[in-house]
């Protein structure tokens, strides 16, 4: 089979199943449980539509309904669960970034990119809290806007890196944020120059982060490792002299472990 995608309309596309996976990811913190009418506006189908998804959902047991409310079941970890356990290279990894934490005090991650989002696919946690959203595996940010999601960015080929550029959309999250597609660009290539990515504060408001590829010993990315911290905390110096170092040297171990 090819690498083609397909796009809806082709004759291979089945509508339904995307319809029924667009409705499964309409979930999430912040909307745990919604009534018909609520998944019908953030789907934005029609309410017929959305019903017919929802108990075909609820017969699968992958979503329950308790009066007129839905929620996801716990079937749903299913199918995260055969992604991770596909990936035996992560439970290493996870060992490695807690160490970092464990040294320094720090949050520390993988991710991957999925479209214009990364992916949080490993992650060990300091018991400070650098968002007001939890971070955690399977949380969905702005690749424009993390560390990570630059870093990631710098690896695409170059049609599909215009692409992203020419459709995404750049939103001011705080007054650090970069709005502008070339100076997104830029950034972008300066990362693919020098091998990692800092960014100060264009997510949320005292996060900083750094960020580098994560390569397997046969050269496949696997994600980009970071480490997040405070900004009142940890200064750009220490970011780039004394975690970048570190978080490259994890790099480096993850390269000669996964094979």
């Amino acid at each position: 089979m090819d690498e083609q995608i397909l796009k809806p309309g082709d004759r291979d596309y089945v509508g339904a199943l995307a319809s029924g996976l667009e409705v499964l990811q309409a979930f999430d913190a912040e909307h745990p449980r919604m009534t018909l009418s609520e998944v019908a506006a953030r789907t934005e189908m029609d309410r017929a539509k959305a019903r017919r998804f929802l108990l075909t959902l609820h017969a699968l047991g992958f979503v329950k309904r308790t009066g007129r409310q839905f929620e996801l079941t716990p079937r749903v970890l299913q199918l995260g669960y055969a992604y991770q356990a596909s990936n035996q290279y992560r439970a290493v990894i996870q060992q490695y970034l807690e160490d970092v934490t464990a040294e320094l005090g720090e949050s520390s991650s993988l991710a991957v990119l999925d479209g214009d989002d990364v992916v949080y696919v490993v992650r060990s946690a300091a018991r400070h809290r650098l968002m007001a959203i939890t971070l955690s595996v399977g949380t969905r940010l702005p690749a424009a806007y993390t560390s990570m999601g630059r870093v990631l960015l710098a690896q695409l080929p170059e049609h599909e890196l215009k692409a992203y550029l020419d459709r995404v959309s750049l939103e001011p999250y705080t007054g650090l944020s970069i709005t502008d597609q070339q100076a997104l660009r830029k950034e972008i290539d300066k990362v693919r120059e020098q091998g990692y990515a800092m960014v100060d504060q264009e997510l949320d408001q005292g996060l900083r982060s750094v960020a580098v590829p994560a390569f397997a010993g046969s050269g496949e990315l696997l994600g980009a490792l970071n480490i997040s911290t405070n900004a009142a905390r940890v200064d750009m110096d220490t970011l780039m002299n004394t975690y970048l170092p570190r978080l490259q040297a994890v790099a480096e171990k993850v390269r000669q472990t996964a094979r």
